[in-house]
């Protein structure tokens, strides 16, 4: 299903502010909150949907990826283009959302409401920098790296919290003159966690986890670009006492190739051919992201000369179409001329032969510019 755009989700424009994004979603997410509307697995969907819109448009980075990519500049549920929504459950919007509502809904779905609340236990995420090639990044590959994060140790086990007796929250009573004041806070003891550390192995911290080494796989789809954030859900650091683990999110860095460059969706690269060559025409292979490709050098071609290889650049993230790739053509004069091409040449020019004789309809520099983006 093709997503919406997530200004219409939440019904703002596209110059919205900060407070008008909030207000927005919390408009969204009353609306279609479980609590109001049990059973309805149209309402589940949207306010999943308002969540997903408002974690992207109320970033300021996120927001900006999205303005300037739509939904397939977005990280997601481990791959590559469209928020968290397919991969975030309730428990996981309510507990990063959940203060936005006040106390508008009292207790209610997950622990979600205006008092103090057992946490959810969910681990810290991990970061990592991935290095890919322009091969890797048009057409997708898969990365299997090495990744030190924190797990529970073997042996660790936790016990209920004597102080909050596993709610994570203590109840305090203040008599005042209007009689007496019921509060709620997070437990000191276990910091709303309910739980506390029981047994803990050596080398373990506190909490019972122990940093190891572990192997993730990574599909990399393809298209992805340098400074796209991919998420690989559960591959962050554990949780303490076997709470959900993190997830890891990986960062695309574009290797810089040596021979092709780069721009936007286009690719380009130099092509140097010989003097005879640019008189007699030939044919050339050259590198291109999909593999070698032959090109035909035309008689008479002239130095600065820019050849369109049409589609053979980078998948658009703005469009179901391709880049193209540019091959720059540089006649090489040479440096060194035998005694037999040097008495060649020279006659050449005596018989006033193979002088530059422009026509007049060569293109300008600003020429070959225009032509590049039309």
């Amino acid at each position: 299903m093709t997503k919406r755009d997530y200004y219409e989700v939440l019904e703002i424009s596209k110059t919205a502010t900060g407070e008008e994004i909030k207000k927005a979603y919390r408009k969204m997410a009353i609306k279609y909150h479980p609590d109001k509307n049990p059973g309805d697995a149209s309402a589940e969907e949207k306010f999943k949907e308002a969540a997903e819109a408002y974690e992207v448009l109320s970033d300021e980075n996120k927001r900006a990826r999205y303005d300037q990519f739509g939904h397939a500049g977005m990280s997601g549920n481990g791959g590559f283009g469209g928020g968290f929504g397919g991969g975030m459950n309730m428990e996981d919007i309510f507990s990063q959302f959940g203060d936005i509502f006040g106390g508008h809904f009292g207790g209610g779905f997950s622990g979600f409401g205006g008092g103090a609340q057992r946490q959810q236990l969910r681990g810290t995420n991990l970061r990592v920098r991935i290095k890919l090639n322009l091969e890797e990044m048009v057409n997708g590959t898969q990365k299997t790296i090495k990744v030190k994060k924190l797990k529970l140790a073997a042996g660790a086990t936790s016990k209920t919290c004597p102080t909050c007796k596993g709610s994570g929250v203590q109840v305090k009573v203040m008599n005042t003159m209007f009689g007496q004041m019921q509060t709620q806070t997070h437990c000191s003891t276990c910091q709303g966690i309910g739980k506390i550390a029981d047994k803990i192995p050596s080398g373990a911290n506190a909490q019972g986890l122990i940093k190891e080494e572990e192997e993730v796989t990574i599909n990399i789809p393809a298209g992805a670009r340098d400074g796209i954030q991919l998420s690989v859900r559960g591959k962050g650091n554990d949780a303490p006492f076997g709470g959900n683990p993190g997830d890891l999110l990986v960062v695309v860095e574009e290797e810089v190739d040596s021979v092709i460059k780069r721009e936007g969706d286009n690719l380009h690269q130099e092509l140097y051919i010989s003097f005879a060559e640019a008189a007699l025409g030939t044919q050339k292979e050259i590198a291109t992201v999909g593999g070698k490709v032959k090109i035909k050098i035309d008689a008479g071609t002239q130095s600065g000369k820019i050849l369109r290889l049409s589609g053979k650049g980078l998948p658009s993230l703005e469009s179901y179409g391709k880049g193209d790739m540019f091959v720059h053509i540089n006649v090489w004069t040479p440096t060194h001329l035998s005694a037999e091409q040097k008495e060649f040449f020279e006659k050449q020019m005596k018989n006033g032969e193979m002088l530059a004789e422009p026509s007049g309809k060569e293109k300008t520099f600003f020429d070959k510019v225009r032509d590049l983006f039309n």
